[in-house]
């Protein structure tokens, strides 16, 4: 027998008295075996410190270990909290994380891509927003044979595919909130050109507005890309214009943030002056003060979510965790309006 850690399979199948084949179907976490089989062989591996090659393993299943989230998106608190979602959503099994960052506006995308597929033959790829909006992409996922699931903010393909939010409701929601304490003037610092989801947050906005027969006009929509450098800059342009809004609602958290610097710089006091709404509800929108009003985003579990779907053993059955909602998150940066 080997060594505890340096044992192999054959010294598994010998003290077990079983075949390799059935080892390697206990291994494999395979139907096929009854109960007893596989919690006799189970504990043979525990005793003797067995533990199974991953290439061999690979090989013998066809497939590798790899699961791949494929991203074009600035937000790093974004994919911290994507990566967080994953991880928990492969913890215990055998499957392991990686990252691949793409350009999405390189003309070469598409064969950047099918070259990491080729290269790596992940057994799963988590497709994040704007990546997630090029149905090419998908499709070229499935000509490779790799599951896929993609993250947005709309459903863009079937339930097995894809994990959703109500991004355009949880806007109008917060809109609404705004106007609800007496806020007339709300301008929006949008998100980049090109993504469903700052179109999405942008039409909850527009929608809120509409439905209150309050006026938008171009100069009260700034655009933003989803950075703080870019959310101060549009705080910048906003505080420092004539007329100021009273509300800003702004499409994440690293840009409201942003916001935030621009007026405090101004001597602006939040809530009192201005009130501010993000969204996503990362980590720094309760630690910033006052702490910043927001829609919580769930973005762990939709990657959670993505993930127990790609490993799952069937991924075409329907998950009750196709949509996940967004909720907005009341603290300390909305003032209600007093009028006189």
């Amino acid at each position: 027998m080997g060594q505890r850690g340096n044992s192999t399979i054959n010294d598994v199948a010998r003290l077990a008295n079983v075949s390799k084949k059935t080892v390697s179907r206990v291994i494999n976490k395979s139907s096929h075996l009854s109960d007893k089989t596989r919690s006799h062989v189970e504990k043979i591996i525990a005793d003797i410190g067995y533990v199974p090659n991953p290439q061999a393993r690979a090989l013998a299943l066809r497939h590798n270990f790899i699961i791949a989230v494929i991203h074009d998106n600035p937000n790093a608190q974004f994919l911290v909290s994507v990566q967080n979602g994953m991880l928990e959503g492969i913890k215990g099994s055998d499957y392991g994380l990686m990252v691949q960052p793409v350009n999405r506006n390189s003309p070469t995308i598409a064969d950047e891509i099918k070259n990491f597929l080729e290269r790596h033959r992940p057994y799963g790829v988590l497709l994040l927003p704007p990546i997630s909006d090029n149905d090419e992409l998908a499709e070229l996922c499935a000509s490779y044979g790799t599951r896929y699931v993609r993250m947005a903010s709309i459903e863009l393909d079937a339930p097995e595919h894809i994990v959703t939010s109500n991004d355009r409701a949880a806007v109008e929601e917060a809109v609404t909130y705004l106007i609800e304490e007496g806020h007339e003037n709300i301008a929006l610092i949008e998100g980049p050109k090109g993504f469903i989801s700052a179109a999405e947050r942008r039409a909850g906005y527009e929608q809120a507005m509409a439905k209150a027969k309050l006026p938008v006009t171009k100069d009260m929509i700034t655009p933003g890309a989803y950075t703080f450098e870019s959310g101060y800059e549009a705080g910048v342009s906003i505080l420092d214009a004539d007329k100021k809004p009273t509300a800003i609602f702004v499409a994440n958290d690293e840009m409201a943030i942003g916001v935030m610097i621009a007026a405090r710089e101004r001597n602006i006091n939040i809530p009192d002056d201005l009130s501010i709404i993000g969204f996503d509800d990362t980590p720094l929108s309760s630690h910033v003060w006052p702490p910043l009003t927001t829609v919580r985003w769930p973005i762990n579990a939709m990657a959670k979510s993505a993930a127990e779907r790609l490993i799952a053993e069937k991924q075409n059955v329907p998950s009750k965790d196709v949509f996940l909602s967004s909720a907005l998150i009341k603290r300390g940066s909305v003032a209600k309006i007093i009028k006189v």
